[in-house]
């Protein structure tokens, strides 16, 4: 649909730049850009990070532990003292008459202190209360001296950005004092907040009870008395639930509309006919679950219908996505088109061609590797190979998508997702063939609100079922200095005939020094620790052909203790292995963690993941640690992932697709969202909808928003 005349003549009412707003000049200006500030709506959105309650003064006798107050006191003495270490420190003690309370100064200028804190002066204070045993104190509080004769009330009204309301406090940059930060914001939200609108239906803001625009955000900024603090602090104020309503039902307005987009053009509808799958599932030394058979089935209905198939597979470590997807390329193949699987590593996409070919190979089907790092003959070759249809699966990386690279007949797409391909990178594969069906894989279980904003135009498929005969795995933190008795659980189970892997952390591809470290492990673990045993060393430098030698004499049993970089994190599949042992597993994502853990527990025998982590580490890493430690359930890794690095890090990528939420918080607003993905979707769903010029002001907001972001491009 191509915008009105009307939508593009249309003034962005919240583009002034700030230098435009009262009391920012250079200096504070180029701090507001530090921050990622340029421009009135910018500062408008840019919301508070939390509340503190100057409504009233607290008396000091009911003064509450660890909350911001304001109370009052006459100064009965002051002077400088000493802690029980030594430590010079300057005290204040003042009295309200129903307590006193000792305020303390680990950091300041003796005469000025001595200067102002006089006996008598009556002033007001500003801090948190601590309790050391049975004494109350506050350190360095903010403090307000009241003239002679000046009363509490008087000096509410002289200071209204500091007292008698609910004060925001925002985050902010170096040399920007909160009291300067309130009165640029204050300017902006009194001039600017009443031009913030939001064309969302009327019917909607009243079903959900959601304050216009502009007021939420007045609200939210300066809440009126009344407001609740606990409802403020918890992020449910109905300012805020209003702006993330907003914020929400945009995005899932796109994603409705790029799920249409997909469902009214003509795909490929593929017959079934089981040439090569019939004889994949007599090979498999094992039968499909319940859950892999469920899931095919939804793949094979949407491969069948007109349209392009859009789906995420979604399943545990472990759990048999790789057989599902071979299955699906092969309906792909049978029908006379070609299958691209793109993964976002190249030691990933060697992965699943390893995989994948030795199958094809049997069923007599070809397929191709490429990657950016293809020698150039080779890659002539190879694209010649796919756009002539001489190969029936090519296996890479993003090399795949580049221009280059043109396919003979594509009819499916398959993405390891890893979370590092977001919405225009599918779109790149979907323009290699005439709209081939897609399905997008992830490994790691990814928390509802995260799935319906990153592949919220995805249908979903998850495999909830583990293969029969897989066995629990035992999880073990254990510190550097106790190496030696996990060595020695290494040696008990290798005696026992079983196999074990030891891990070194491996955070990009070209770090030398990690694979310097697997390396000198190899070197010493082979000549002290398990001289008598037969040890491989596996690394992303190996040939892939390299590669797969190593892993079928560890599948033989011929190497007892596999080393490697993180590069057999998916897709081996070994079921005498029953040690994982990951050395400084504080620097691994928790994600990452539960993949790795996965290569064990393949078999009957009881398996053990151990976890080595640095003395020196950090505590948010001793978290993560503590969760794999307590659970094996992909979900709850995954919330708690969320939870501890919030969603930017769990997606490991800017790149993941992931918008950027200027107002809502995924872990906090879930209900929200389900609720405006709802209304948009319903919305979309309405007959001619596009057309209709009653919601003409509703999709030039969308593309205002999310249109590049989400490839609207239709949107005109």
């Amino acid at each position: 649909m191509s915008a009105t005349p009307r939508q593009q003549e249309k003034p962005h009412l919240l583009a002034p730049p700030l230098h435009k707003v009262r009391g920012v000049g250079p200096r504070i200006a180029e701090k507001l850009a530090k921050m990622g500030l340029s421009d009135v709506e910018s500062v408008l959105y840019s919301l508070p990070l939390r509340y503190e309650d100057r409504r009233q003064i607290c008396k000091i006798a009911h003064l509450r532990e660890q909350n911001i107050q304001v109370f009052a006191g006459k100064i009965l003495a002051a002077g400088e003292s000493r802690t029980a270490r030594g430590k010079k420190l300057y005290e204040v003690v003042i009295s309200d008459g129903t307590g006193q309370l000792s305020l303390k100064w680990f950091h300041y200028r003796r005469p000025w202190m001595e200067q102002r804190f006089t006996i008598g002066r009556q002033a007001v204070f500003i801090g948190e209360l601590r309790r050391f045993g049975a004494i109350r104190e506050v350190h360095h509080p903010e403090v307000h001296f009241l003239a002679a004769g000046q009363s509490l009330a008087d000096l509410a009204k002289a200071d209204p950005l500091s007292f008698g309301c609910i004060l925001p406090v925002y985050s902010l940059t170096e040399g920007l004092h909160q009291k300067t930060a309130r009165k640029i914001w204050r300017e902006v939200v009194e001039r600017y907040a009443s031009q913030a609108v939001s064309p969302l239906p009327a019917a909607i803001v009243q079903k959900y009870d959601l304050l216009p625009l502009s007021e939420a955000l007045q609200q939210v900024h300066w809440p009126n008395s009344k407001t609740s603090l606990q409802q403020l602090e918890a992020g449910t104020d109905p300012a805020r639930r209003s702006l993330v309503f907003d914020e929400f039902f945009f995005l899932e307005l796109g994603l409705a509309l790029r799920r249409q987009g997909v469902d009214i053009e003509e795909g490929i509808a593929f017959r079934v006919e089981h040439r090569f799958t019939a004889p994949l599932a007599k090979m498999l030394p094992y039968r499909l679950t319940d859950a892999q058979r469920r899931v095919l089935g939804e793949i094979k209905q949407d491969m069948m219908a007109p349209r392009p198939m859009n789906r995420l597979l979604q399943g545990d470590v472990g759990s048999g996505k790789t057989i599902v997807a071979l299955m699906t390329a092969l309906i792909a193949i049978e029908n006379g088109t070609q299958v691209a699987v793109v993964a976002p590593t190249e030691i990933l996409a060697e992965q699943h061609f390893l995989q994948f070919h030795p199958w094809l190979e049997e069923l007599g089907l070809t397929a191709t590797f490429l990657s950016g790092s293809t020698p150039a003959s080779q890659k002539k070759e190879i694209l010649k190979q796919i756009s002539e249809g001489a190969v029936d699966m090519v296996v890479g990386t993003h090399a795949v998508l580049q221009e280059g690279v043109k396919f003979h007949k594509l009819g499916l797409g398959i993405i390891d997702e890893q979370h590092r391909f977001g919405v225009r990178q599918r779109a790149a594969l979907r323009k290699k063939g005439a709209q081939p069906d897609l399905l997008v894989m992830t490994a790691t279980p990814i928390p509802r609100s995260l799935a319906l904003t990153v592949y919220g135009d995805l249908a979903l498929s998850v495999i909830d079922e583990l293969p029969p005969g897989r066995t629990p795995i035992k999880t073990r933190v254990l510190v550097g200095n106790q190496r030696q008795k996990a060595y020695r659980h290494i040696r008990s189970e290798v005696e026992k005939g079983r196999q074990a892997y030891i891990v070194y952390p491996l955070v990009e591809e070209t770090e030398k020094s990690d694979l310097a470290a697997a390396s000198e492990g190899f070197d010493y673990l082979r000549s002290e620790i398990f001289r008598d045993f037969s040890v491989g060393l596996m690394h992303g430098r190996l040939k892939p052909e390299e590669k797969e030698q190593l892993m079928r004499a560890f599948k033989a049993g011929d190497i007892q203790v596999l080393v490697a970089t993180t590069v057999i994190e998916v897709g081996i599949d070994v079921p005498n292995a029953s040690v994982m042992m990951i050395e400084h597993a504080e620097r691994f994502g928790l994600a990452q963690l539960h993949q790795l853990r996965g290569r064990v527990g393949r078999g009957a025998a009881a398996s053990v993941c151990i976890l080595m982590r640095s003395e020196r580490c950090t505590e948010e890493g001793r978290q993560r640690l503590a969760v794999m430690e307590q659970s094996s359930d992909g979900f709850r890794i995954a919330e708690a992932d969320l939870e501890i690095r919030g969603p930017g890090e769990f997606l490991g990528t800017r790149q993941s697709g992931l918008p950027d939420f200027r107002v809502a918080n995924l872990l906090r607003d879930g209900r929200i969202l389900e609720e405006a993905r709802q209304e948009a979707f319903a919305l979309v769903s309405e007959p001619g909808f596009m057309d209709n010029p009653r919601y003409a002001d509703l999709l030039h907001e969308l593309k205002k928003r999310w249109g590049g972001r989400l490839e609207l491009a239709s949107l005109g």
